[in-house]
């Protein structure tokens, strides 16, 4: 593998603090904002007081304990459960359920830390698209796989997801029989899955790994669930990398992690470094990722401790190198500022991260959303502007005269805000705007005159000797605080650098 350039410097070691190089907020929000979707005031107060190999451990250690997501009502309802037999109703019904399955997951990203961030890695990587199965119980029998094995073993993950149902409909492995082969999801495993792009597999491969794929073709009812049938299989001698025999589904696995173990770990470890890291992959890290990989056999979880433990991963080059995903933009936003919310806002989100190119279990085709640069253009960025002021205006709460509430019912939330991050007693509006700035910031900002810029925001129609010693003299507490942090948060939201991570 070619090295690409980066300018990050740092070895594999553990990063140890120095006072060159202290352990500092911008480090502990960097690992929070890559490793999760943001951390809180609170969260960042109480990582000071931890080392990063502590904190580090603590954050894996929870995403390792993390059990999957209960199942609702309709995690296995097949169409006959639902008991309506007309096709316009049910079709609105299973969309009820699709939604509900979204909320849940985005639920799931706010409060599941590393453990939610792997999942939706994962879901990006063994993808499948709902519009194309378009069940609601096989969506979430999905996501419960992807939750199960986030950072479990990756050759049992393998395993399992490609026989979930969704899987098995959405790449075709279905409609894959002895009498007539399909070699979609044999391509994808390859090619997207374990390899990479026509590497070290052959069409000869394709052809035989299909036909040992077959006999997934029971399903009593639609959207039930898909069995084996051994009437289905091919029992002839087939030919996967070399290897003689009359393989069937777990044989492929066991070959394929037996012949291409470099090729599999090579794939995986480039893909979660550029992830986690830097687009820009460098491939003296990523050979000693693989050795982590592959002494471990597939595990996930030693990798990603010595990835995010690493003097690396701290290294300050790496901060802002990766453009927000629209569920980093609107999760994390939500995550860090701790403002206070209706759960009809997430539902909204939902909509608004679909207009931006990205919706839960709808990836743009099954190579997957590309990320990074890919997430910007002339209509995404505005888009993002415009969502993120409806979200601000949509916490502060509209008047809703059947609720009985005023408009900006809830603005105090505000107010909570910019006393948890700078004290209550802070009275500084150059302070008050810069600590706000650098809250949500992968780096100080390069230029004296934004802040300076950002600070007239925040003042907005009081006159400047509000802000001098002696009467009337500003505080936290006066009553247009709340609309003060509104309008600097729309203002901080469209700055270039907030779109970084």
């Amino acid at each position: 593998m070619a090295k690409t350039y980066s300018c990050n410097t740092g070895t594999i070691a553990p990063y140890t603090p120095t006072p060159e190089n202290p352990w500092d907020d911008a480090k502990i929000k960097h690992l929070y904002r890559r490793l999760a979707y943001g951390a809180s005031v609170h969260e960042i107060e109480t990582a000071k007081s931890k080392s990063p190999t502590q904190l580090v451990d603590e954050l894996i250690d929870a995403a390792v304990a993390q059990t999957n997501t209960p199942a609702p009502e309709w995690g296995y309802w097949t169409d006959a459960d639902y008991g309506i037999a007309d096709e316009d109703a049910l079709r609105e019904a299973k969309e009820l359920r699709k939604n509900e399955g979204f909320l849940m997951a985005a639920k799931d990203l706010l409060k599941n830390g590393l453990h939610g961030r792997l999942t939706f890695f994962w879901l990006n990587h063994f993808v499948t698209i709902y519009n194309e199965y378009d069940c609601p119980a096989y969506m979430y029998q999905y996501y419960i796989k992807l939750q199960e094995h986030a950072i479990g073993n990756f050759k049992e993950f393998t395993r399992e997801i490609g026989i979930t149902p969704a899987m098995l409909a959405f790449l075709n492995n279905f409609e894959n029989t002895k009498k007539r082969p399909n070699e979609n999801y044999a391509r994808e495993l390859f090619e997207l899955f374990t390899l990479g792009e026509d590497i070290g597999y052959t069409q000869e491969d394709i052809e035989e790994t299909s036909r040992a794929l077959t006999g997934y073709n029971k399903r009593d009812v639609d959207c039930g669930p898909i069995s084996f049938d051994p009437e289905t299989f091919d029992t002839g001698t087939k030919t996967i990398f070399g290897k003689t025999g009359a393989w069937g589904y777990d044989d492929v696995i066991e070959i394929l992690f037996e012949e291409r173990r470099d090729e599999i770990a090579e794939l995986i470890c480039a893909k979660l470094y550029r992830y986690f890291v830097n687009p820009e992959q460098d491939a003296d890290i990523i050979v000693q990722m693989k050795k982590t990989f592959l002494d471990n056999e597939f595990n996930i979880a030693p990798v990603v401790r010595q990835l995010f433990k690493s003097e690396h991963f701290f290294d300050t080059n790496t901060h802002g190198v990766i453009i927000k995903s629209p569920y980093d933009v609107t999760i994390q936003f939500l995550h860090e500022t701790g403002l206070t919310y209706e759960e009809s806002l997430l539902e909204r989100l939902q909509s608004m991260n679909f207009t931006l190119s990205q919706s839960f279990f709808n990836p743009v085709d099954v190579a997957g959303w590309q990320r990074n640069r890919k997430w910007l253009n002339t209509n995404t960025l505005p888009a993002r502007w415009f969502f993120l002021e409806e979200l601000l205006w949509r916490i502060w709460g509209e008047e809703d005269t059947l609720l009985n509430r005023e408009n900006g019912y809830n603005k105090e939330t505000y107010r909570d805000f910019i006393i948890a991050l700078v004290g209550a007693t802070e009275k500084d509006v150059d302070v008050i705007t810069k600590k706000t700035i650098d809250f949500f910031m992968p780096k100080e900002l390069a230029s004296p005159m934004d802040y300076d810029t950002a600070v007239e925001v925040f003042k907005g129609e009081f006159a400047d000797n509000y802000f001098e010693p002696g009467p009337p003299e500003w505080d936290l507490t006066f009553d247009e605080v709340p609309d003060q942090v509104r309008r600097l948060l729309r203002h901080i939201v469209e700055m270039p650098e907030f779109q970084l991570k």
